[in-house]
């Protein structure tokens, strides 16, 4: 037997929580019929049916749900093992191993390297995008100088310094009832609305249940679980449902962003490594400039 390919499990998963090929195919940037291609093979090469197809929508069958079970530690454990694939690597090929979650990775990180590296031309460097948890776990562990995390919580074993201010907002496709409604959501509205969000041990995750239980309605409720800031942006264009993102991800992205009132989504973006270390020669530099941006009213990119 064949195995199946990743991207394949990770299409029947969507499906499970969407019910519907078609907006599993949009959240994974493919075509529908590609989509209905790769899971008639997944069936073909398992022996098994594992969707009902029927014009009201796809729904798992009895076996397709076992099948997604599995197919979900299959890739957790995938994802740990590529992150600590990365860490070795940069241990091993960098001058200055850093790990970074999504907010900072995608929008503050590159401008802080890219400085670095031009003071520093023959400087090795390796960069690991992960969440906020394995960020910090990899500081925590020593197999990074330097990580870059969202989380609001604690951070045990670990010295933090802060770099920037970031805001997350909650956002919907323009066709959303929620984007013609000019009047702001209650907190309590928000949390009783099933959200879009990233796995368990993201930032923005920690960040949205914090702020919904300081406003005394508790945490998020999912409708879908997405690996990246990319994915939950995209299943949010495509229809999916609301989610809360940081506003650095909303800019030329289509969506509209829906005002809250009583919750506040101010976050915190940190430096963290291992308590008792003083950082020295290409690490401390990188603190300092992450520091400085932070503090320049017109920071330049």
């Amino acid at each position: 037997m064949t195995a199946p390919e990743l991207d394949a499990l990770r299409l029947l998963m969507l499906v499970a929580e969407l019910g519907s090929i078609a907006q599993a195919a949009a959240v994974l940037g493919m075509a529908q019929p590609s989509a209905s291609k790769r899971l008639s093979t997944v069936e073909r090469r398992l022996g098994l049916v594992l969707i009902d197809r029927t014009r009201r929508g796809s729904a798992l069958t009895p076996d397709g749900r076992v099948i997604v079970g599995w197919a979900r530690r299959v890739l957790t454990e995938l994802g740990g093992l590529l992150d600590g694939a990365a860490a070795l690597r940069t241990r091993h090929e960098a001058g200055l191993r850093v790990a970074a979650s999504m907010t900072p990775a995608e929008h503050l990180v590159p401008a802080w390297i890219g400085e670095l590296k031009r003071a520093n031309p023959g400087l090795d460097l390796g960069l690991v995008v992960t969440n906020s948890g394995q960020a910090a776990a990899l500081a925590r562990a020593g197999k990074v100088d330097v990580g870059f995390v969202e989380s609001p919580g604690a951070l045990p074993g670990l010295t933090s310094l802060r770099v920037a201010a970031d805001r997350l907002v909650v956002v919907v496709s323009e066709a959303h009832p929620w984007a013609r409604d000019r009047r702001p959501l209650t907190p309590a509205e928000l949390a009783g609305t099933p959200l879009i969000v990233r796995e368990p041990g993201s930032g923005t995750r920690e960040t949205v249940d914090a702020a919904l239980r300081r406003a005394g309605v508790g945490p998020v409720q999912p409708l879908l679980e997405l690996g990246s800031a990319s994915a939950v942006r995209n299943a949010v264009v495509a229809g999916a449902g609301p989610a809360v993102i940081s506003e650095l991800d909303v800019a030329e992205s289509g969506l509209v962003t829906v005002p809250v009132d009583g919750v506040d989504f101010g976050r915190v973006l940190r430096a963290v490594w291992p308590e008792g270390r003083r950082q020295a020669g290409p690490a401390a530099e990188l603190l300092a400039l992450a520091v400085r941006r932070d503090l320049d009213p017109c920071p330049t990119s």
